[in-house]
């Protein structure tokens, strides 16, 4: 758990400055920049159960989103292209396959499967791991950004969980509770999504 206290005293900072939270035109603004709300729309429209039964589809999706994305780095965009578009119709299918698990399926198993191919050409990135579910259930799963993640920990002095470079279910799972958890003690305008509330952590921890 984020230590109350702490927690009121970075959305007291953030308040000043923004006082109606990501409501607040200038927030508005730099939203706008990052595209969250199209690429959400489409995250979901490509990604559906049904969506998710054309491999190759698909496939082609999941580096349109990535390669949209503000979040992920310019360097692990073409890497990830390049890679999906190497792989052979069997690896593909796993890689989809993997993901439909992660959205609609038994989400451990779907993470840990998209982890070990990605892990095949030192690929598996945070952030190339969590960007889909975080569009494609923005209140509920989490994007793993490296320096927020390190730097929330760090911030509220959390032992457990202990940030890795490589990503791992357990500490997926944890680090979604804790921040799920601490946006409902906060005031609603941080929290329109987890990308957003921890975006407010990050431009407010030290």
């Amino acid at each position: 758990m984020l230590d109350a206290k702490k927690l009121k005293a970075l959305e007291g900072d953030f308040l000043m400055q923004y006082p109606q939270g990501f409501a607040d035109p200038e927030m508005v603004k730099i939203g706008k920049k990052h595209n969250v709300g199209k690429l959400t729309e489409q995250t979901k429209q490509f990604f559906s159960k049904q969506a998710c039964s054309n491999v190759h589809v698909t496939a082609e999706n999941m580096i349109k989103v990535v390669s949209r994305s503000s979040m992920v780095s310019m360097f692990e965009k073409p890497k990830f292209r390049d890679f999906v578009r190497s792989m052979d119709e069997n690896e593909k299918a796993f890689m989809v396959n993997a993901l439909s698990q992660m959205l609609h399926g038994k989400q451990q198993l779907g993470f840990e499967a998209f982890v070990e191919i990605l892990r095949t050409q030192k690929l598996a990135k945070w952030s190339l791991v969590t960007i889909i579910p975080s569009y494609y259930k923005p209140t509920k799963d989490v994007f793993v950004k490296p320096t927020t993640a390190k730097g929330i920990l760090k911030h509220f002095e959390i032992e457990d969980p202990v940030y890795k470079p490589a990503p791992t279910w357990d500490f997926y799972k944890k680090y979604r509770k804790m921040i799920n958890e601490a946006k409902k003690n906060v005031d609603k305008n941080l929290s329109p999504s987890n990308a957003a509330f921890s975006g407010f952590l990050m431009m407010t921890v030290r």
